[in-house]
């Protein structure tokens, strides 16, 4: 369903069981920015009334997410830690060239969205499916399932914003890159990464 072009290696969880405060950090962090990003939208594309109000809906959805891993983090005695890059996002928007049209400019920022959020399912399914904590093996089988609703919801946005077949080609040619870019990723535990 994701179309992702080069699977996860399973035997990331084992890296991730090793410091799950981490890759709960990293993933807190994954979700502010995710907010974030259905915030810039809004304030960048305010002309497409039905993104600005699945926007809205989003960001809500995302810093509840946000708030439901902080609260595990705190509840395993931990603090949110500091910020970070993820190397994986920012590899990623080097895709696409900068500048352009406005309504290029959209629909890269939704296919590079789309791509995360797939990625990010993908990677809560291993979790679901392989952490030996089934209490956060079960936490991250619910999130996925709201991560795959927002990777379609960021390519339909993208095909019905933009050419059906030339939308479709773009998205191809940014999954081919993003496999490229995961051949160097798997060897930390983030949730890109």
């Amino acid at each position: 369903m994701l179309g992702l072009k080069l699977p996860t290696d399973p035997r990331w969880v084992n890296i991730v069981e090793k410091n799950t405060d981490e890759i709960l950090t990293d993933h807190a962090f994954c979700e502010q920015k995710a907010a974030s990003t259905a915030i810039s939208l809004i304030v960048k594309f305010p002309e497409y009334p039905e993104l600005v109000t699945e926007m809205v809906a989003l960001a809500r959805e995302e810093m509840g997410h946000f708030k439901m891993v902080h609260d595990r983090l705190l509840a395993r005695g931990k603090t949110l830690g500091r910020y970070r890059k993820d190397d994986y996002v920012v590899e990623l928007m080097k895709f696409f060239p900068k500048g352009g049209n406005r309504k290029d400019l959209l629909i890269h920022r939704l296919l590079y969205a789309a791509l995360i959020e797939a990625r990010s399912c993908e990677r809560f399914r291993l979790l679901s499916e392989e952490l030996q904590d089934r209490d956060l093996a079960e936490f991250y089988r619910k999130l996925m399932v709201s991560e795959a609703g927002h990777y379609t919801l960021f390519l339909n946005f993208a095909r019905q914003y933009g050419d059906r077949a030339e939308v479709d080609r773009k998205w191809q040619d940014l999954l081919t890159y993003e496999a490229e870019i995961m051949k160097g990723l798997g060897t930390k535990e983030t949730v890109h990464g």
